[in-house]
């Protein structure tokens, strides 16, 4: 497993964790995220070969992030109308997605020195998930700037390469069976 992969699997989960962290019920949004988190160590510790270990990964996970009731303070504000959804979804996605970015930090160093489920220690992990937590708030801000660029980037980045896929085509480099499979898939970029 390269770094990249892992990498990866954590900007994918951070993202659909700061989705679950906008959900207007209180308290399910925590949920949400936790079931996220869970699926990342998941995703990560069988990426790393690590097998994994029910209800262990679970107890790792709430022990790691520790201070749940500032969460749920946030989670809470969106019981104020309106202004309190807003204030709290966006609070809670920001929250969400550092704290998910923290989680995934961890195991996947703990995993890439060989750690597993078993010698996993949350106390000494601590540390390390205050320190990520911190770079995870300005990653998950970072990510979904880039995720709310205006189409027209992404269209105009994917015109160019179905122009590079052409010249492709045209060099006999990918046939035009791929070239369409390839295009097809462009498209639904634009």
């Amino acid at each position: 497993m390269s770094s990249t992969q892992a990498d990866s699997i954590i900007k994918t989960q951070v993202m659909i964790s700061m989705g679950a962290g906008l959900v207007p019920i209180p308290i399910l949004d925590i949920a949400a995220v936790t079931a996220v988190q869970l699926d990342m160590v998941k995703q990560l510790a069988q990426a790393y070969g690590v097998p994994s270990q029910k209800g262990i990964d679970k107890g790792l996970i709430t022990a790691l992030t520790g201070s749940i009731f500032a969460r749920i303070g946030a989670s809470f504000i969106k019981i104020v109308p309106v202004v309190g959804s807003l204030l709290g979804g966006v609070s809670m996605a920001i929250m969400s997605g550092a704290s998910t970015y923290a989680v995934g930090q961890v195991f996947k160093r703990h995993f890439e020195s060989g750690g597993t489920f078993a010698n996993f220690n949350p106390t000494s992990a601590r540390a390390i998930f205050e320190e990520e937590y911190e770079k995870g708030k300005q990653q998950a801000e970072q990510w979904k700037k880039e995720k709310d660029q205006p189409q027209n980037d992404k269209g105009g980045d994917a015109l160019a390469k179905l122009k590079q896929l052409g010249e492709l085509r045209e060099s006999g480099v990918i046939s035009e069976e791929e070239f369409q499979r390839m295009k097809a898939s462009l498209m639904d970029q634009i």
